[in-house]
């Protein structure tokens, strides 16, 4: 009988081993037509774990990776746990400066960038008061990592525990100082598992991953979740809609966030014969409009299932596989993990139907914020809860519903206004896509309500007025926006999720403090 050395990396390793003899089995094909078999991507990563250990790597270090997405990049992330160091994966948008930030905060052993950029950080690198060692790592496979990898001595896989760290994510600090979340092997392998087994994956499956693989959702939620059961990968740089639809008929299963059903629905080519393979669409990351629900499975046949996650958390809920997926729902909590809401006035535990602080407790919680003791204190209590910043209602059966974020709630006059309330039936208008509403300061009322529209270009007549118009009979008074704004799109993260940070600036720019 085996022993766990390293809990994740043993048990991503073992998955593969079940499935597909040994680790034999074929794991990605890429969109530059590469077949990448589980025995090529595994001794890769040892090969990066080698050379890791070789530049100084030690148990517990951290390794940044700024680099493209390629199968080399996920075989760095799995190399990495193998050598019993802390991923920390960076969005490849961030900017030399930001690059300063997370560098002079997590204090890596090693830093891996994309080729173009490694003059750049190795100059950096020089300005920290650490050891830290520049690689690089291209799309293509290139770059010194890969050089050291061919030359560095083989290294056994680095014994851990399940409490030690696999990770640490930055949150995408909006508001304040972005926040490092710890998360550790059993973190990872716990909600991996759970995720197994909700959503059936099996190694027939074939995953059509077109995320990015510096966030949860593409690295954790989607890879991980592959690697463990055996299942396959078509590995797409990134979503291209050409790409995607000629891939669908390969596929079983899609993960995307909303933008990535949204822009199929607008092509032709989409329909039910293009989804027959098709068993699961997932969508997360950002709320998908109910009426995207209805159009994708009217003209697919297949029905989304929504899921509800956090950097902090891995994923907390999950319509069901089994059962009914409820539009505008993110389901019940998946098993293992408990949910509660708490009033935002009395700190008393909200009940069935109110809209509440949504806290989250299990074995895929985080362990805290990287060197923020206090601000882990504030968010994550001794008991094990997590408050997410996230309001919503559970109902009787379970299913929980998000309504928006504690920063994004508009006290106007006294009166409490969720921000989802208005935008739902804003997009329920006539020639209305998506809104998103934000509050702004107001000298009598304390904040007002503002709106921003995203209209059909066939529209006719569809100004502010008109919509004012129609939302009279809808909405309280004190609801009202004082002003939607049409604009050509809304300004979005690299994972879909509206920046209402950047509508809260042009509102004042637009009406004025």
């Amino acid at each position: 009988m085996s022993t766990t050395v390293n809990p994740l990396f043993d048990a991503l390793l073992a998955g593969r081993a079940q499935a597909n003899g040994m680790g034999n089995g074929s794991l990605l094909t890429d969109d530059g037509g590469r077949h990448v078999s589980d025995t090529g991507f595994f001794d890769t990563a040892a090969a990066f774990a080698a050379a890791l250990v070789d530049a100084g790597v030690a148990p517990g270090d951290r390794v940044a990776a700024q680099v493209e997405k390629s199968w080399q990049a996920l075989a760095l992330y799995v190399g990495t746990v193998r050598a019993g160091a802390i991923f920390l994966p960076l969005n490849t948008a961030y900017t030399e400066s930001e690059l300063a930030y997370f560098i002079g905060d997590a204090e890596p052993r090693v830093l891996v960038v994309d080729p173009t950029r490694l003059d750049a950080s190795t100059k950096l690198a020089t300005k920290q008061s650490f050891s830290l060692n520049v690689m690089s790592l291209g799309r293509q496979g290139e770059g010194t990592l890969v050089d050291n990898a061919s030359q560095a001595p083989a290294v056994a896989v680095v014994t851990r525990a399940p409490a030690d760290l696999a990770a640490i994510l930055y949150t995408s600090g909006t508001t304040g100082r972005s926040k490092g979340a710890m998360l550790t092997h059993a973190n990872l392998l716990s909600n991996a598992e759970v995720l197994v087994e909700a959503w059936a994956f099996t190694a027939d499956d074939v995953l059509l991953h077109a995320l990015p693989i510096f966030h949860t959702h593409g690295l954790f939620v989607a890879c991980n979740t592959v690697l463990l059961s055996g299942a396959r990968m078509q590995f797409l740089a990134r979503f291209d809609l050409d790409a995607v639809l000629e891939s669908l008929p390969e596929a079983t299963v899609m993960m995307g966030v909303p933008t990535f059903y949204v822009r199929l629905l607008t092509d032709a080519r989409f329909d039910a014969a293009a989804a027959r393979h098709m068993r699961l669409f997932v969508s997360g990351s950002a709320p998908l409009l109910a009426a995207t629900h209805v159009e994708f499975e009217t003209r697919s046949g297949q029905r989304i299932l929504e899921r509800y996650g956090m950097t902090e958390t891995n994923m907390s809920c999950s319509n069901p596989y089994h059962g009914e997926r409820r539009a505008g729902t993110v389901g019940p909590p998946l098993p293992g993990v408990d949910v509660r809401l708490r009033d935002m006035s009395t700190g008393q535990l909200s009940t069935t139907g109110e809209v509440g602080m949504l806290e989250v407790r299990g074995p895929n919680v985080f362990s805290g914020y990287w060197r923020m003791p206090e601000k882990t204190r504030e968010e994550l209590g001794e008991d094990g809860w997590f408050i997410t910043g996230d309001l919503a209602t559970i109902d009787d059966t379970g299913y929980v519903t998000i309504v928006g974020r504690d920063k994004d709630l508009v006290i106007s006059g006294g009166y409490n206004i969720y921000p989802k309330e208005l935008e739902v039936e804003l997009d329920a208008l006539e020639g209305v896509l998506e809104s998103a509403v934000v509050g702004m300061p107001d000298s009598d009322l304390g904040e007002r309500v503002i709106a921003f529209a995203v209209v059909s270009g066939t529209s006719d007549a569809i100004d502010e007025a008109a919509l004012l118009g129609k939302l009279e009979p809808r909405l309280a008074r004190y609801k009202q926006p004082r002003h939607i704004h049409i604009i050509e799109e809304l300004p979005r993260n690299a994972m879909g999720k509206v920046m209402k940070n950047v509508l809260r600036e042009r509102a004042v720019e637009l009406v004025g403090g």
